[in-house]
């Protein structure tokens, strides 16, 4: 049988190969741990703790009212230090609780569910928001908010994203060889929370292992999901092109998935709403991949969120001298860092060290309208021209040629011949047109 794509992408070496064969260990408890208040979209929480506040493994430290939002919980059991500014993975200096470990876990649990076959929508919503458990593909959606749709949106399909089509990571496919279980349990709630009956499992090709293993489980469980088998092409798992590749369903411009009946989730999302929901655990916890050839020994880690980068390199032999670059989340859509002090975050599925034999200064050509980044694209937009409106702050036009569709994939970036940044500059874009769009708005006010 044929793989499933979608149209256009592209194809990026693949560098799994460092990382694939390592199954998950599990990291030693940091001394230390910083913790964002903010590692989700939508609304920041407020401190719910003050500096000298002794507080237990997975207590809520950090909430907001807002709905769109998700809690923090403090990820070992320690002594408040400190509420301060510290470096964050996105570049800029975030306000973070920063907890030192006292000892071992004292564990604060969530509220217990006896079944949760037989447990209220309502209740199991609020357990999964009160885990403070968000998309961790990437995205950080807040998940409660993702499995409530509403009653003008019907669902009829669920997708669990098991693509990880970056080209370094392999953090979701070691979860699916290691914890088929508790992933498709996890599967099994949120179907039950969507009240939908048809779900889906999409896994790219190069996860052999992981494809043989959610089957065999599937199939001895008595779960009726269907996997899917996919192409390797990036960006199979954005989710517009993982429901185009699995149903045939274009999610049209402006709009998302559940307008078109579907519900996608990553697979490292359904083991925490599983352990969240049976075990009453909260997310404090996630796989990361410590990887490239800027790493003298990399790994899957299960790292507590807060854990600086630092202590993850410590766990793989520390980096080579030869490192040129490190990436939060790998070269094609993570972002470049430059403070290895950084914590792990909720959307933290890897970090990629790589040399200067892999990656090089490149060099800026004039664009010679061959339209390889028309070609690349999976949303079907004009990059070259976007990339242009932004660089000139050209809103009007930003607006028109449909910038807040751009997935930022890198896609066409990766496939310019004059090396173009121009991932970058349709980003510099949004920001500008966000910034225009609130002028305006506080205007009218």
């Amino acid at each position: 049988m044929k793989p499933s794509t979608f149209k256009k992408g592209l194809h990026p070496e693949d560098y799994k190969y460092f990382s694939r064969n390592q199954a998950i260990e599990t990291l030693p408890l940091p001394d230390d741990v910083y913790l964002p208040l903010q590692q989700h979209i939508g609304a920041p929480c407020v401190p719910l703790v003050k500096k000298g506040d002794r507080v237990k493994t997975g207590q809520i430290i950090a909430n907001s009212e807002a709905y769109v939002s998700a809690p923090v919980h403090a990820s070992v059991t320690g002594i408040v230090r400190d509420i301060e500014k510290y470096y964050h993975p996105l570049g800029m200096r975030e306000t973070m609780i920063h907890i030192q470990r006292d000892g071992e876990d004292e564990w604060e649990y969530l509220e217990k569910i006896r079944d949760w076959k037989w447990t209220p929508k309502e209740q199991l919503l609020k357990t999964v928001r009160d885990a403070g458990i968000v998309g961790l593909g990437g995205a950080t959606f807040p998940t409660h908010v993702k499995l409530n749709p509403p009653d003008d949106k019907p669902i009829d399909s669920f997708i669990l994203n098991g693509v990880e089509c970056e080209p370094y990571l392999t953090a979701d496919d070691r979860l699916m060889i290691e914890q088929a279980d508790k992933i498709l349990l996890g599967m099994a709630i949120m179907m039950h929370i969507l009240d939908v009956q048809k779900g889906y499992i999409g896994i790219e090709n190069n996860k052999p292992e992981a494809i043989a293993r959610m089957q065999k489980r599937i199939v001895e469980l008595g779960y009726p999901f269907k996997l899917v088998p996919l192409k390797v092409k990036y960006p199979q798992g954005a989710e517009k092109m993982l429901i185009y590749s699995v149903l045939k369903r274009r999610v049209p411009a402006g709009r998302l998935p559940m307008d078109v009946g579907v519900v996608v989730n990553n697979v490292a999302t359904a083991l925490a709403v599983a352990e969240a929901v049976t075990e009453a655990k909260p997310l404090i916890q996630r796989v990361i991949t410590v990887t490239g050839d800027g790493v003298n020994q990399p790994k899957n880690l299960m790292a507590r969120v807060g854990t600086p980068f630092t202590e993850l390199f410590k766990a793989c032999g520390n980096v080579k001298d030869n490192v040129h670059r490190i990436f939060m989340g790998g070269p094609m859509m993570g972002m470049t860092q430059y403070h290895l002090e950084s914590p792990v975050i909720k959307g933290s599925s890897g970090i990629v060290a790589v040399s200067g034999d892999l990656v090089e200064e490149l060099v800026t050509f004039p664009c010679i309208h061959c339209g390889a980044c028309v070609k690349a694209c999976p949303m079907n937009l004009l990059p070259l021209r976007i990339s242009r409106f932004g660089q000139r702050g050209m809103v009007e036009q930003l607006d028109e040629y449909g910038v807040t569709n751009c997935i930022e994939c890198g896609s066409c970036a990766f496939a310019c011949p004059a090396n173009i940044p121009l991932v970058q500059w349709i980003k510099v874009g949004k920001l500008r047109l966000r910034e225009y769009n609130a002028k305006r708005a506080k205007e009218k006010a």
